[in-house]
């Protein structure tokens, strides 16, 4: 239990400490090195923007700002309650995925990625 609880705890505490200092304010953190140095957006940027939003309860907002990070909010809470529960009875969490969920994986943020640097993609931009 030590483990999932101990996750947990850093978890929120990097969400706190994203929810206190706005991301959205220049000079709390630094700039994505993708995006500074060629002025393209990775498949990260906004996350914190969208930690910031998530953490104040604003789903739309943070969905804007990277709907990727957002539905990987929520897939970490299910994997964690998953952890939870193994761990309360003894039992190891071992998620195998085959290669073809890592390629898929994989295809998804590249295409996030590419479409979101695209003029009709705007939408997804941060």
């Amino acid at each position: 239990m030590a483990t999932p609880l101990g996750i947990l705890a850093a978890v929120a505490g990097a969400f706190a400490y994203v929810g206190t200092v706005d991301p959205n304010e220049p000079g709390h953190y630094p700039v994505c090195p993708l995006l500074q140095l060629t002025g393209a957006f990775c498949p990260g940027c906004g996350g914190l923007r969208s930690a910031h939003a998530f953490v104040h309860g604003d789903l739309g907002a943070a969905f804007s700002a990277n709907a990727v990070a957002t539905t990987g909010y929520f897939l970490f809470a299910a994997v964690w309650v998953l952890w939870l529960v193994r761990a309360w009875r003894g039992q190891p969490l071992r998620i195998r995925l085959a290669p073809a969920w890592w390629w898929g994986i994989g295809t998804l943020l590249l295409a996030f990625t590419v479409v979101r640097n695209l003029p009709f993609g705007s939408a997804l931009a941060p």
